[in-house]
């Protein structure tokens, strides 16, 4: 009996084992399981939000085309405002999911343009992800400078933004952004010599001669610097101006020829601007030396009583047919001001001058204003001794310039400090506004002893309203995913 007992408990704790060990198993085996179908439900999660993201970008692009396509529509072909519901297929043209767009259209004058997209998938509709886009056509605010002529800036002129030239640029101090040439090589006219690349500098190591191979000069073009590359299309500046006119004839403001001197705009903070008729010119006296034409001083002797306050108009465009003094100061505004004489002629076409500070209140996108002239953009004779311009700034087929008066044009022949804060571009040679002596070059003795450009990087994503642009197509300007 004995016998037979220890061999059936020996039985019984075997099968207390087997069922521990069983237990256990199961147990792990279930964890397992449940492990597995947790990874595979957060892989097939991160798979859908990949997917989903995927489809977000898809509406992008699909958005790029649709504006390559259509530029001004801006409600995707639906004739009313969104949002828009677009099907997405896979490659068997099986549907998948879809993007939701939302689009915000440029502001007037403007070509920025934002588009929302929300990609959705089928299988889970729990999973969505939202891309936002800034998309724009560049503007010729995207330059710091450009010209139509030769650029040299010296040693003590540092270029902040883009520059370009249609025919070289010598730069002999630094340049933070890229510089580009549309010619590969040019006979530099500021000294003898043979021809040097489209562009170079002669910062000690001066660059070789082409045919050698371009140096990489960081220690100058901190951006690089890029030629040739197409031109910029100063011609195509005449179809702009006429459309300004129209525009401003039709929601602007528009002023016929004054029959006298031209206007003087004063801009005012609370939106509005005083208009005056400019009647009178200073002459400059008998003994001035001057390479001005006519000896003219571009400085207002009378003018009339103020003809009129008016507000900015809601297009921002306001266009004289006659010369025009600006100056005064806008908070969050945003405005154009276009001189130009229609049919187009050289011995009629029409200056900007800036005599006195033209301001901005904020330097946050804010406030921008744009002054394209149909010749030149002058400071004149009697300009203010420190001088403040916070514009961007186009001279259609002349100069951004001061000319030269010599000490016998009067005191104010010689001036302190001018800043240009902003852009500007310019037919021929530009931003003269310092006169020197080149026995030294740098001893100023016309103008002002002190001139500082800065480039306002904000015109990059808020041009003026109706800036002339440089192509017809949209670029991508941000993209950001919204959480």
């Amino acid at each position: 009996m004995f016998h037979n007992f220890k061999k059936n408990n020996q039985q019984g704790q075997m099968l207390i084992q087997i069922i521990i060990f069983g237990t256990v198993a199961v147990l792990i085996f279930g964890g397992l399981m449940g492990w597995a179908s947790v990874n595979i439900g957060i892989s097939k999660r991160e798979f859908n939000r990949e997917l989903a993201i995927q489809i977000a970008e898809a509406g992008i692009d699909y958005y790029r085309w649709h504006l390559a396509h259509a530029p001004q529509d801006f409600q995707d072909g639906a004739g009313q405002p969104g949002p828009y519901i677009h099907i997405y297929y896979d490659k068997n043209n099986n549907p998948i999911g879809q993007f939701i767009l939302n689009i915000t259209a440029p502001a007037v004058g403007s070509t920025l343009v934002t588009i929302r997209s929300e990609g959705r998938i089928n299988a889970d509709s729990v999973v969505k992800r939202t891309i936002e886009a800034q998309m724009g056509i560049p503007s010729w605010a995207k330059y710091s400078y450009v010209s139509n002529n030769y650029v040299w800036f010296g040693e003590s002129e540092p270029v902040v933004g883009m520059l370009h030239s249609n025919l070289g640029v010598r730069i002999d101090s630094s340049a933070g952004n890229l510089v580009t040439s549309a010619v590969a090589t040019y006979n530099d006219p500021d000294h003898s010599g043979p021809n040097e690349f489209g562009v170079h500098t002669h910062k000690s190591p001066t660059d070789p001669l082409p045919p050698a191979q371009v140096p990489n000069r960081p220690d100058v073009f901190l951006a690089g610097r890029q030629f040739p590359v197409p031109a910029v299309d100063f011609t195509g500046l005449s179809s702009d101006l006429s459309q300004l006119k129209t525009d401003a004839q039709s929601n602007g403001r528009y002023f016929a020829n004054s029959g006298s001197q031209g206007y003087l705009l004063v801009l005012k903070t609370n939106d509005t601007f005083d208009i005056y008729k400019v009647t009178s010119l200073i002459n400059a006296p008998g003994s001035c030396s001057t390479n001005a034409p006519n000896k003219n001083t571009y400085s207002i002797n009378n003018k009339t009583l103020l003809q009129s306050n008016q507000p900015f108009p809601q297009n921002g465009i306001i266009f004289i047919e006659d010369h025009v003094w600006v100056e005064g100061q806008i908070s969050s505004a945003k405005l154009t001001i276009t001189s130009g004489r229609f049919p187009e002629s050289s011995s009629t076409n029409t200056n900007i001058i800036v005599n006195n500070n033209l301001l901005y209140s904020s330097f946050n996108g804010q406030d921008t204003i744009g002054l394209i002239a149909q010749r030149s953009f002058l400071v004149g004779l009697k300009s203010a001794n420190n001088l403040e311009v916070d514009a961007a700034i186009l001279a259609k087929n002349g100069s951004t310039i001061r000319y030269y008066y010599n000490s016998s044009c009067g005191q104010e022949y010689l001036r302190n400090s001018l800043t240009l804060r902003g852009m500007s571009g310019s037919f021929d040679r530009g931003n003269a506004f310092a006169w020197v002596s080149c026995g030294t070059c740098t001893t100023v003795i016309s103008g002002y002893n002190s001139v500082n450009t800065i480039y306002d990087a904000e015109l990059l994503y808020a041009p003026p309203p109706s800036f002339p642009l440089t192509s017809d197509q949209y670029t991508t300007l941000s993209w950001k995913e919204i959480k």
